[in-house]
């Protein structure tokens, strides 16, 4: 029996209450009378994230968001799948197992993600259709190929169809879609979005029937543009792990309410709302639900007392009452030894020149067109330092040895390199520098590692090595973060003043949101979805 003063999500009241168990299902609600401390709410449910953009396993990520009163979430295992297809998938769903964290998955519905990068595996209709059938994957996940919905590509479609016939929602991904365009991509039964960046962007696909996710994450943070927008999640999409040490829907929920959102809309926006739209057995306290509950001191800062599953008392006080022993798994790591040279810019003649660059948004994945004039020295196109406009390089990892070079403005790097194997979505080798030795060197320390953080500067090299898929590391979140945060220190120390330089970083190889990305194809448009020329 769980005594405590009950938020009622159903009717909007606020009342003491007793919740008895049974069997791990919520066997009956009663009211009684007194006055009680604390209060309970259905455990949270984050309906949309990336486990693998926490550098940690499914399990290690239960231990860290569970006493934070995670209960549930909703994964989208994309980034393993674009590294290792099926086998990633099932490593995520069976490590995810030996963890009371409830995990619903959603089928990658975009692996490759396009067809202008090179991956590691390829998911069509019928890798789809077999994850469909499972129970514990609930939805299609998130359509990033946008063009590919609107002009009919048919395996496109038949993936839609197929989540349609298994009577499981399709998740959307369309950044800054509008207009007839978004009129056809929500005509496909397209029922969600986690992209809004702007106010006026969430409120036109609210108006066509999406429901809106509004995310907060380690990069991405648009809860405050979005939160007046009526939405109906409140998702994480990626977070590293020095920020889950900090808090995870626990803290989202303070910042909303701060913000002045009404609490219990808050509170629905992680426990009803998803629960409905993917067809959980969680997210109210209702009789016959999973018994999957949380105890806070209040509405306001909500910290979390007391986390249920199924009944079972996991965590108490900030602290995990389960153990973790997360499964090894296997890496994908091939490409040649780099050279300086490999990473040179050839000009088009002696004197300026005029490239196309890559401009980095502070809090958001998308970037700026932006264009810079650089000085040729012996038929080369280095940086420019003082003009904030570094090199950036795309290296493929799969074996077939492709890399691309380009220009990036907004890192802030005063001298050295860094390089991460984290690169959404195909989780190639991305590398930003100051100059091409210590770019060869960063994507040379990773190759060595077999995928992971790097960090060059003046001869000198930091990693943190991730050694599944080269995305993951079976560390705890506090060993991983420490880590991180060094790594993030010298990027600092060598001029950067982004707030998560590697998240930011991972994001510049992610073709499918504007406006202008890399892969190891080339310079690539998300405008006009096609490669664009370095130099003008």
């Amino acid at each position: 029996m769980i005594k405590g003063n009950l938020v009622n999500l159903f009717t909007e009241e606020i009342y003491p209450a007793e919740v008895e168990i049974q069997e791990g299902k919520i066997k009956c609600v009663r009211e009684v009378k007194g006055e009680l401390d604390n209060y309970i709410l259905p455990g949270f449910i984050d309906a949309h994230i990336h486990i693998e953009s926490s550098m940690l396993t499914p399990s290690r990520f239960a231990q860290m968001v569970v006493p934070h009163g995670t209960t549930a979430v909703v994964a989208d295992p994309h980034e393993i799948a674009n590294v290792q297809g099926l086998a990633g998938v099932n490593y995520m769903i069976q490590d995810a197992a030996n963890v009371p964290l409830q995990f619903f998955f959603t089928a990658p519905s975009c692996v490759p993600a396009t067809p202008f990068e090179t991956s590691g595996a390829v998911l069509g209709p019928e890798e789809i259709d077999n994850l469909l059938q499972r129970d514990d994957v609930v939805a299609l996940g998130e359509m990033m190929n946008f063009p590919g919905v609107i002009g009919g590509d048919p395996v496109v479609l038949e993936k839609i169809r197929l989540a349609h016939e298994h009577s499981k929602p399709v998740d959307g991904h369309a950044p800054l879609l509008s207009g007839d365009d978004l009129c056809s991509y929500v005509a496909r039964g397209i029922s969600t979005e986690h992209e809004c960046s702007l106010r006026e962007e969430a409120l036109e696909k609210k108006r066509l029937g999406m429901r809106i996710m509004v995310r907060e994450g380690s990069s991405a943070q648009n809860l405050e543009e979005l939160w007046t927008v009526d939405g109906d999640f409140l998702v994480s999409d990626d977070r590293h792990p020095q920020d889950l040490l900090e808090g995870h829907l626990d803290q989202t929920l303070k910042k909303a309410v701060e913000l002045g959102m009404d609490p219990l809309k808050a509170i629905q926006m992680v426990t009803v709302n998803p629960a409905s739209h993917y067809h959980l057995d969680t997210g109210s306290v209702t009789p016959g639900k999973s018994a999957d509950l949380v105890v806070v001191d209040d509405l306001e800062k909500f910290n979390v007392k007391k986390v249920f599953i199924k009944g079972e008392l996991v965590a108490r006080e900030g602290k995990p009452l389960f153990n973790v022993q997360p499964l090894s798994g296997e890496n994908t790591f091939q490409l040649k030894t780099m050279m300086p040279s490999d990473f040179e810019i050839q000009s088009t003649g002696n004197g300026e020149n005029t490239v196309r660059v890559i401009e980095v948004m502070e809090g958001q994945l998308l970037t700026e067109k932006s264009q810079a004039t650089l000085e040729s020295v012996n038929g080369i196109l280095p940086g420019d330092i003082e003009q904030d406009v570094l090199q950036i390089a795309v290296v493929e990892r799969y074996g077939n040895n492709h890399h691309s070079n380009a220009f990036v403005k907004g890192f802030g790097l005063k001298k050295g390199a860094i390089a991460s194997s984290v690169a959404h979505d195909s989780h190639n080798i991305i590398v930003v520098g100051t100059n091409t030795k210590d770019m060869a060197v960063a994507v040379n320390t990773l190759k060595k590692n077999r995928g992971g953080l790097v960090t060059v500067g003046e001869g000198v090299v930091h990693s943190l090595k991730l050694p599944i898929a080269g995305l993951m590391s079976t560390q705890s979140a506090e060993e991983v973060a420490n880590q991180l945060n060094q790594l993030q220190e010298f990027t600092k120390a060598m001029g950067c003043k982004l707030s998560s330089p590697f998240m930011t970083l991972s994001f510049m190889a992610l073709l499918v949101i504007p406006k202008l990305k890399i892969s190891d194809q080339g310079l690539f448009d998300g405008e006009s979805f096609q490669f664009v020329d370095v130099i003008k």
